[in-house]
C-alpha cells in the first residue's frame, strides 16, 4: 500500500487516488437545504454565494461535520442557458468562482471540492447544430470558471439527456482538458433506463469509453432505483457513484417533504459500500444528518480498497484519504507468542473433531439466567463451545464479556467472544482486549457489528474506529507482546481469532480479498454466514480452500415462511434458494414450519459435513433446543 498523498501531491490527482483506495462521502441536498432553512423557490439559488454567502457556507459546514469529505458547490444551475432565466447570463465566472471559494472554506484541506454542473433544462431533441454548440459551450464556459476557481474535480449530475450529457462531457474537456477529473451522474426512472430509453448499462459503457473517471447514478426515485442502476454498471469496472435523493417528495402543508429517512439511507449505504461503490452521498431532500448515517457506513466499509493492497495496511483503517503507512513488524527479545493449538481448548479441537458452536446472545435487560441456563443445556447435549454477540441487533444488553465470563465461571465452558468496532475507539478496544484476557478469554470472533440504526436507540453514534481488518491486527499485536504503537506489552496475549465470511456475497470478489487480507491480518478460522444453496458453499470452500483456514459453516434453522423471506430479501450477504422458501411456505406456520427450518438445516449440514470444520449455529427467536436438533446423528 503506498504512503498517503504527499501535501505538495494536486489534489485532483489526490482524489483520484482516495477513490482508487476507498469509499469518500460526498455531502447531502444543498437546493432543499436551502429551501427547509427559509429561501423559497422565487429567488435564484445560485446567485445567493454571493448575496447570501454565510447562509451557503453554513449549510457547507454542517455536512462537514457530518463526515462528507467531498463538497459540491451551489452551481447546479450555474451556466448560462439557465442564468440567463434570471437576467444573470453575463455572471457565470462570478458566481462559479464565489460557490468554489465558500466550499473550500467550509472543507479546506480535509477533502475535496466538486464544481457541480447540471443539465442545461432544455430538451435537445428538436435542437439544431447550432443550438447544441450553444449548450456546448455553456458547459466550457462553466468548467472553465469553476476550474479558476480551484474545483479538485468537475461533477455533471442529474443528467437524464444522453445527448445533453455527452455535450457536457464534450464542453469539459474543450473548456478544461483533463486537469479535473470527470464525475458523470446520470438520472434514471424506475425502468434503469434515461429519457430516450437508453438503458443505464450502454450509457456507462460509452462515458467509460470517453474517459470519464467515475460513473454513477444520482437524483431518481431514491436508493432502491439507484442500487439497482449501480448493479447494472457493476460489471463496467470503473469505479461508481451513487448519490440517490430522499425518495418522491411529498407536499405537505405547503412544503415540500422528502419521507426516506436518515436510518434508511445508512442501510443503503452500506449495501452500495459492500458492492465497491466509491463515491457515496444525497441529493435532493437529503440533511447533514443522512450524510452522517452515510458516513458511518462508510466507516464500516472504508477499507474496500484495501482488498486489492499486497502490504496488509495500518492497524486502522479509516475514510478513504485518511491512510497511515503501515508499520513494520516489531519483535520483542524474550516473548514468545503463543503455539495455536495452545490458545485454547476450541483451538485444539480444530482439525480433530467436527467442532460445534452456538450462539447464546445476552438477553435484553439485567437478568442472565434465561442465557447461562440455555448454555448449560447445550453443553449437556454436547456443544463444543458458545458463541455471544456484542451488542446483538443493537439493543440494550449486558456486555458480552460480562455474560461470557459468568457462563465459563459457572459451567466451565468455553466462550467465544464476538468483537465489533462499533461501539469502541482504539483505545477502547485495546482496554477492551487486555480486559477479556485478563478475565480468562482465549476465543475472538473479530466482526464490524450491527449499526445502531438497527436497535433501539438510532441516535447512538458508531465509532468504527477499526474495522474487522484492524482489531484483527490488534489482536494479533497483543498475541505478539505489542501495543498498536510498537511499545511492548510485558507479556503477550494468546487470543485464537476467528473472522466472519459472506459466501453469497453480493460483490464476492471483494469479499474473497478481504477474506485473504483477514487471514494476513491474524484470522485462523472462518465463520461463515448461513448459507443455503449447496453450490453456493461449494464455490466458497473451493475458492476459501487456498488460504489454508478451517471454517464452521453458518447454519440458521428457518422458522417460518416470513422468517425465509426476510432474511432473503432484507439481509445482505444471505440467499435463500426458490425452492427452499416454496418448502417452507409449504409447511405453514408454527411447529410444522419450525420442524422443516430443522429438517432443511439438517440436509445442509449433512451435505458438507466432511468439507468443514464445524458449524456454527444460530438457533432462531431464542429456541436453542433446535440446534440440538440440527445437531443429532450429524455431529
Amino acid at each position: 500500500m503506498s504512503s498517503a498523498p504527499s501535501p505538495l501531491t494536486p489534489k485532483p490527482t489526490r482524489f483520484l487516488d482516495a477513490v482508487r483506495r476507498g469509499v469518500l462521502v460526498i455531502d447531502g441536498g444543498m437546493g432543499t437545504q436551502i429551501y427547509e432553512r427559509g429561501v423559497l423557490f422565487n429567488v435564484n439559488y445560485e446567485e445567493l454565494v454571493v448575496s447570501r454567502p454565510e447562509l451557503v457556507l453554513r449549510i457547507h459546514e454542517d455536512y462537514v461535520r457530518a463526515g462528507a469529505q467531498v463538497l459540491e458547490t451551489n452551481t447546479f444551475g450555474a451556466n448560462r442557458v439557465r442564468l440567463a432565466r434570471h437576467g444573470y447570463a453575463d455572471r457565470v465566472r462570478e458566481l462559479n468562482v464565489a460557490a468554489v471559494q465558500l466550499a473550500r472554506k467550509a472543507v479546506g484541506d480535509r477533502g475535496y471540492v466538486a464544481g457541480a454542473i447540471g443539465p442545461s433544462g432544455l430538451v435537445l431533441a428538436a435542437f439544431g447544430e447550432d443550438d447544441r454548440a450553444r449548450v456546448r459551450d455553456a458547459f466550457r464556459e462553466q468548467a472553465e470558471a469553476l476550474a479558476e476557481g480551484g474545483a479538485d474535480l468537475l461533477l455533471l449530475e442529474t443528467m437524464r439527456q444522453p445527448e445533453e450529457l455527452l455535450l457536457a462531457i464534450d464542453g469539459v474537456r474543450k473548456g478544461v482538458g483533463d486537469a479535473l477529473p470527470i464525475v458523470a451522474n446520470v438520472s434514471v426512472d424506475a425502468d434503469l433506463t434515461l429519457s430516450d430509453g437508453t438503458p443505464v448499462a450502454d450509457l456507462g459503457a460509452r462515458l467509460r469509453d470517453l474517459g470519464c473517471n467515475v460513473i454513477g447514478v444520482n437524483c431518481s426515485d431514491g436508493p432502491q432505483v439507484v442500487l439497482a442502476a449501480i448493479e447494472k454498471l457493476l460489471p463496467l469496472g470503473i469505479p461508481l457513484s451513487a448519490i440517490p435523493n430522499a425518495g418522491i417528495p411529498r407536499r405537505v402543508d405547503d412544503r415540500f417533504i422528502y419521507v426516506s429517512t436518515p436510518e434508511y439511507f445508512g442501510v443503503f449505504a452500506r449495501r452500495l459500500c459492500k458492492l465497491g461503490v466509491r463515491l457515496i452521498g444525497g441529493c435532493c431532500g437529503t440533511t447533514p444528518e443522512h450524510i452522517r448515517r452515510m458516513a458511518a457506513a462508510a466507516r464500516m466499509e472504508a477499507s474496500a480498497a484495501a482488498g486489492a493492497c499486497e502490504d496488509p495496511g495500518p492497524l486502522w483503517v479509516g475514510v478513504a484519504d485518511s491512510s497511515i503507512p503501515p508499520e513494520p513488524p516489531v519483535l520483542v527479545i524474550g516473548q514468545r507468542p503463543v503455539a495455536t493449538a495452545e490458545k485454547s481448548k476450541l483451538a485444539s479441537k480444530i482439525g480433530q473433531k467436527f467442532v460445534v458452536s452456538v450462539e447464546v446472545n445476552p438477553p435484553v435487560g439485567v437478568d442472565p439466567t434465561s442465557a447461562i441456563q440455555a448454555a448449560k443445556m447445550l453443553v449437556t447435549g454436547g456443544v463444543d463451545i458458545i458463541n455471544i454477540a456484542d451488542g446483538a441487533r443493537a439493543q440494550a444488553r449486558m456486555s458480552n464479556l460480562a455474560l461470557a465470563v459468568r457462563m465459563q465461571e459457572e459451567l466451565g465452558v468455553e466462550t467465544l467472544l464476538h468483537v465489533c468496532g462499533r461501539d469502541r475507539n482504539l483505545l477502547g478496544q485495546v482496554a477492551h482486549l487486555l480486559g477479556a484476557h485478563a478475565l480468562g478469554i482465549r476465543n475472538l470472533v473479530v466482526i464490524t457489528g450491527d449499526p445502531p440504526k438497527m436497535g433501539d436507540f438510532p441516535d447512538a453514534t458508531a465509532v468504527y474506529d477499526l474495522d474487522s481488518i484492524g482489531i484483527l491486527r490488534l489482536a494479533s499485536r497483543l498475541n505478539a507482546g505489542i501495543d498498536p504503537g510498537g511499545k511492548p506489552l510485558g507479556g503477550v496475549t494468546s487470543f485464537f481469532c476467528a473472522t466472519g465470511a459472506e459466501p453469497a456475497a453480493l460483490n464476492y470478489e471483494r469479499e474473497m480479498e478481504r477474506l485473504k487480507l483477514k487471514k494476513r491480518a491474524g484470522a485462523e478460522l472462518i465463520m461463515t454466514q448461513p448459507v443455503y444453496d449447496p453450490a453456493v458453499l461449494d464455490r466458497f470452500l473451493k475458492d476459501a480452500e487456498p488460504l489454508g483456514l478451517p471454517v464452521l459453516v453458518g447454519i440458521l434453522p428457518l422458522a417460518s415462511h416470513k422468517n425465509a423471506e426476510f432474511l432473503h430479501n432484507e439481509v445482505p450477504g444471505m440467499q435463500i434458494p426458490r425452492d427452499v422458501r416454496d418448502r417452507m411456505q409449504r409447511a405453514g406456520s408454527g411447529p410444522a414450519a419450525r420442524k422443516e427450518g430443522v429438517a432443511i438445516a439438517r440436509e445442509m449440514l449433512a451435505a458438507v459435513r466432511n468439507r468443514v470444520a464445524g458449524a456454527y449455529i444460530m438457533p432462531p427467536l431464542g429456541r436453542y433446543e433446535l440446534a440440538l436438533e440440527v445437531m443429532d446423528g450429524i455431529v
